[in-house]
């Protein structure tokens, strides 16, 4: 009885490695755009690109759809969840709402080893060129993962793991509009604002401890990055996403 009740402990433990891995497969393609949005995704497929069983596959893509990465219709079966520039609109709106709050209990809360954190990845964010290629996923990715890095170690020194958690869901669904622009390189050199001087007057402020100035500058901050995808976004998308 005991190495039945050890075997069936070990197999839910594989079961799950196993639904993790298809998980973080499934998202970083959806975040890089491999996986387009909208773009169906069957079981049968996904079974001989990631190599893995049915079942993990499908506990994945019903991880994903609770967070909202991915679509379940009745009828057609999963699919990458769509994006519209309304989406983009409402993400903005609670990613400011959520960092309006989480920064003041940032710069509340943390010390040195934070601040430590912050200053060592705006340096490697500076260091780090964007993409002037569409075919530069390699490098794409770099940017954005020390990008990721440098708007998550602002926060956190929040002191809530809950709010961190919710901070990080946000991040991946900005992800996939960022993509848009760094992908897709769809903007001329005259509308490419000047990122990093932008990540630098958040940090100063926040390390300065000015939660007013910093909430403001971060604030802009998105909502320039929204406002300029959406720019591109309008013309590109199919009529029904952009409703």
């Amino acid at each position: 009885m005991a190495i039945s009740s050890h075997t069936a402990k070990d197999d839910a433990a594989n079961a799950r490695t196993l639904a993790n891995q298809a998980q973080d497969l499934l998202r970083r393609d959806i975040l890089s755009g491999t996986l387009a949005p909208g773009e169906r995704l069957r079981t049968k497929e996904l079974q001989a690109r990631y190599g893995l069983g049915l079942s993990p596959l499908r506990e994945s893509l019903q991880r994903l759809s609770a967070e909202g990465m991915v679509v379940n219709d009745a009828q057609r079966g999963f699919a990458v969840a769509p994006v519209s520039v309304a989406e983009l609109r409402d993400l903005t709106v609670a990613r400011t709402a959520l960092e309006s709050t989480m920064l003041p209990m940032a710069m509340q809360l943390g010390g040195a080893d934070w601040e430590g954190d912050i200053v060592a990845a705006f340096h490697r964010l500076s260091r780090t060129p964007l993409p002037n290629d569409p075919a530069a996923m390699a490098d794409a990715s770099l940017w954005e993962l020390r990008h990721r890095s440098f708007h998550h170690a602002l926060v956190a020194g929040c002191g809530s793991p809950w709010l961190l958690r919710l901070h990080g869901q946000l991040v991946d669904q900005s992800e996939r509009y960022r993509k848009i622009r760094i992908l897709h390189h769809l903007e001329s050199q005259a509308q490419v604002r000047d990122v990093n001087a932008e990540h630098q007057a958040v940090m100063d402020a926040v390390l300065r401890r000015d939660a007013a100035q910093a909430v403001a500058l971060m604030t802009q901050h998105l909502v320039a990055t929204s406002d300029a995808t959406a720019r591109l976004m309008a013309p590109q998308l199919p009529q029904e996403t952009t409703r």
